[in-house]
């Protein structure tokens, strides 16, 4: 059984509109509200739930304004100073930055570990494991991240490259991080496998709150001043919060971090999909078996396969009927209905920035 670590702030951004997982996904219902696995919960109940044991209530999601309530009603079990809502868009950086600046506030010297909110991971006892050495590795001081042992050479991910190992009790399998690298081509990708040095970064930071606040100030100053204001009085989070930089943790801390030998890697095997296309949901196919070849995400009652085979999402009410296809993806909804294969189901953000440039802001 998972014990609580003291001293543990578990954040969640729930943040981003999925848009690979469009028409399903949509800005007023993101892929982290919705059930996309067959699990009866959605991706950020399920979060919660794979956090709690290790955080023991010391929770905090932060989202934008106009999900702040469908996020507490999916999760009623937290106090409502436990949902942090941005005014707007600014990236990672400002929204991990601000629960930093928070749990410091009300816990210094805590620990905080950022998960996002629309990720599955299989293995919870790993995870658990994984985290518990994290927090080992963050009490000396260092940026954490969890590197995901790869199961193939995946070009969607940006990667982790290992260094040599750190004797840090509580934490064995801890590495340092030699350097992050942004997503790579195919060759690129297989070397990297190959070579048994990467992992894939899932963008998960454990890390003591002061400490993140500590490496974002070498290069942001004025963002930690803006942070530690509005954690000290939230009255001022909306005037502050349009004049904070838009960058992503990667940039911000992370990769600097990692150059001035500040970063560490507890490797793990986890399980771990982002869910970012029709493809890596079709992975998850318990409970979504319906005819013959088709790996149902909803209304298996109105799907027909005739020698098909692939992922349908039959939630308009029409009949879906396949006739004949193999792979194919097929998703159904009252007013869009889109039609790819795995192939090309990466490219489905392209039709959202075009209904964006067509004005079509109702199907988005």
């Amino acid at each position: 059984m998972t014990s609580a670590i003291p001293g543990f702030w578990a954040v969640i951004p729930a943040g981003g509109s999925g848009t690979r997982l469009w028409p399903l996904s949509r800005r007023s219902a993101p892929k982290f509200l919705l059930d996309v696995t067959g699990s009866g919960q959605s991706l950020l109940r399920a979060s919660w739930a794979r956090l709690e044991p290790l955080a023991d209530h010391r929770i905090l999601v932060v989202t934008g304004a106009s999900h702040s309530d469908a996020v507490r009603r999916q999760l009623p079990m937290l106090p409502a100073e436990s949902v942090v809502a941005e005014p707007s868009p600014r990236d990672s950086m400002p929204a991990i930055g601000l629960a930093a600046a928070l749990v410091e506030h009300r816990d210094p010297g805590a620990v905080i570990g950022s998960f996002a909110a629309d990720h599955v991971i299989d293995d919870e006892a790993a995870f658990h494991r994984a985290i518990h050495e994290a927090v080992a590795l963050a009490r000396t001081g260092e940026l954490v991240t969890i590197g995901i042992e790869p199961t193939g050479p995946a070009t969607g991910f940006g990667y982790i490259r290992e260094g040599a190992a750190l004797d840090v009790s509580g934490a064995e399998h801890g590495r340092r991080v030699e350097e992050f690298v942004e997503k790579p081509d195919l060759p690129t990708a297989e070397k990297y496998v190959e070579s048994g040095e990467y992992r894939w970064n899932a963008g998960m930071f454990v890390v003591q709150a002061s400490t993140l606040l500590e490496l974002l100030a070498q290069h942001h100053p004025e963002m930690v001043a803006t942070l530690r204001t509005i954690a000290a009085d939230p009255d001022r989070l909306e005037e502050l919060w349009p004049s904070l930089t838009k960058i992503a943790i990667d940039h911000a801390v992370a990769e600097p971090a990692a150059a001035a030998g500040r970063v560490a890697v507890v490797p793990a095997d986890l399980g771990w999909d982002d869910v970012g296309d029709f493809e890596s949901i079709a992975g998850f196919s318990d409970g979504h078996h319906g005819p013959d070849g088709i790996i149902v995400l909803a209304g298996t009652d109105d799907i027909i396969s005739v020698d098909a085979t692939g992922v349908v999402s039959a939630g308009s009410g029409r009949l879906v009927a396949l006739v004949g296809v193999e792979d194919v993806i097929v998703v159904d909804t009252p007013d869009a209905l889109l039609v790819t294969t795995p192939e090309r189901c990466q490219d489905v953000k392209k039709v959202v920035t075009q209904l964006a440039e067509m004005g079509r802001t109702d199907l988005l």
